[in-house]
């Protein structure tokens, strides 16, 4: 049970950081389902960067653990944000259909990073197994199996959490939080009010493309200690992001338990002891677990749909392209 909460934690993080940055940009108004590509593109940046630094800056006996994470987080950064650049440009710029430019960012950007990746990441001179960003308080295996839970992750798990905290406050507590929340609700009332809409809304995508490219990088550099053989899977990650998004009903301290238990249903089929000799169906089941986060968050959407709460309900201009001569 130990094992499994930490496998939990760590991949409801990759969860938590997507679905944070898609957060921010649905309270402006913009549904982006280009996260997964934007995710990719931060895996595809970090990893270019730690490249960059180990083969040509580090000191090969003895490379700095602090120059490893910050050389990877600012290039993850310029990628992702670059992407997102590129989403807003089309949506609030050129007012593109947002569904049709999300899902051909998420196209470009898999297809980029899997090109990058390729190209400008030699696994000869430098294996990346060695590489991790990944610092744990409790490493040890014979430790306190709740201070393992809690204690035994990254750097990067505890970030996103508290920038969860940070997003509750500002978007309740705060006048930036207020007027990015009335560009979502009704950016015609919030432009009349003197409220900068189209600074906000790519406020909201850029720091939402950084933040949701933190997600590619924790999951190849922390998540699975430096490996990125199978950094494609990320895409998947980024689709379960936006569902968990839906599931926490728009609400980034829900993010934090919701992306936990998605991380949790994630896994599930993979802890299960179902052998395929004893039961012919075993791996249908553990195909059909895999779809249980995606089956919970049609349910709350059903669930919220009926009762209509506003408080649960999405933006009401969400997808909407603002043109401010129809004001």
């Amino acid at each position: 049970m130990t094992s499994f909460l930490i496998g939990a934690i760590s991949i409801g993080t990759v969860l938590l950081y997507g679905c944070l940055g898609e957060m921010l940009m649905e309270k402006s108004g913009h549904l982006n389902l280009g996260i997964p590509g934007i995710m990719c593109m931060g895996t595809a940046g970090g990893c270019i960067g730690i490249e960059i630094y180990m083969n040509g800056l580090a000191n090969p006996e003895k490379p700095s653990w602090f120059l490893l994470i910050l050389i990877s987080v600012l290039f993850s950064i310029v990628c992702s944000v670059a992407t997102g650049a590129i989403y807003g440009l089309l949506t609030v710029t050129w007012r593109c259909n947002q569904n049709i430019t999300g899902l051909a960012i998420t196209t470009f950007g898999v297809g980029l990073a899997e090109f990058l990746m390729g190209v400008y990441v030699s696994r000869d001179r430098f294996d990346p197994a060695g590489v991790t960003i990944s610092r744990g308080f409790v490493n040890d295996p014979n430790a306190n199996g709740f201070l393992r839970v809690l204690f035994s992750h990254g750097f990067f798990v505890y970030f996103a959490i508290a920038l969860a905290v940070v997003f509750t406050i500002v978007l309740k507590r705060t006048r930036v939080g207020l007027h990015l929340r009335a560009v979502g609700e009704n950016p015609a009332a919030a432009d009349a009010d003197g409220i900068n809409v189209t600074g906000y809304k790519y406020g909201a995508i850029l720091i939402g493309s950084a933040v949701a490219g933190f997600g590619g990088l924790f999951y190849t550099m922390d998540f699975v200690k430096g490996s990125w053989e199978n950094a494609s899977t990320i895409e998947a990650f980024g689709w379960l992001a936006i569902a968990l998004v839906i599931f926490t009903l728009w609400k980034p301290h829900v993010s934090i338990f919701g992306s936990i238990l998605f991380g949790g249903l994630y896994i599930v089929a993979s802890s299960l002891q179902i052998s395929s000799q004893n039961n012919p169906y075993a791996s249908l089941i553990k195909e059909l677990l895999k779809l249980l986060p995606y089956v919970i968050t049609v349910l709350v959407l059903v669930i919220t749909s009926i009762r209509k709460k506003r408080e649960n309900q999405p933006p009401a201009s969400l997808g909407l392209s603002y043109f401010r001569e129809e004001r």
